[in-house]
């Protein structure tokens, strides 16, 4: 059975159960992200840094851009559920859990947090789009209605809910809470200021 490689780093108070799960772009791991524990300061913070399935010119990818890429993506979304449904049984409540992805990690974020079973504490989206919108949004779970999707992204990217694009009318005509922040940023994340 496949499972996704990951790499827990632990909160400085033992007793915190809030956990933030975050999914990293095309052709990068986790490496690209051992960074965010000491950036974000957050002492009762746990973190899980995780590896898309495939490997991908020395790094990982939610997906293949060869072919059909909608079996990919589904592939990874079950992953990611399995994933969560064993932080649960270990004792990290959903509830308590923060979701994120950047560039392709974001399209995973988008895919999981709209179809999540369980409420989170928060989604966050970066520099990134998603596949089907309107199949997205045909298929919400109840709890997204819910959920806290927070969406930053750069001027000239056609994100999900960029302001410059219809699809922001589609979110937001369905009733989700997107908190939507633009940033003038490359493809990246905008360090200090998008991380607060």
């Amino acid at each position: 059975m496949q499972t996704l490689h990951h790499e827990f780093i632990p909160a400085q108070d033992p007793k915190s159960r809030r956990l933030w799960i975050m999914l990293h772009g095309l052709g990068d791991s986790i490496e690209g992200y051992r960074w965010l524990p000491e950036a974000m300061q957050l002492p009762w913070m746990n973190y899980l840094l995780v590896n898309a399935p495939d490997e991908y010119y020395g790094g990982y990818s939610w997906f293949d851009f060869a072919g059909d890429i909608v079996p990919g993506i589904e592939r990874s979304r079950k992953l990611l559920f399995e994933l969560l449904d064993a932080r649960r049984a270990e004792g990290f409540p959903t509830e308590q859990t923060i979701f994120g992805g950047f560039s392709q990690g974001c399209l995973m974020s988008y895919e999981v947090g709209f179809a999540l079973p369980h409420r989170s504490l928060a989604l966050l989206a970066s520099a990134g789009t998603s596949l089907n919108r309107k199949k997205l949004v045909e298929e919400l779970s109840p709890v997204a209605f819910q959920q806290r999707f927070l969406v930053t992204t750069a001027p000239k990217t056609r994100s999900f809910a960029s302001p410059r694009c219809g699809n922001n009318h589609i979110l937001k005509s369905a009733g989700l809470h997107i908190d939507f922040h633009e940033f003038l940023k490359a493809h990246a994340i905008a360090g200090e200021e998008e991380l607060t």
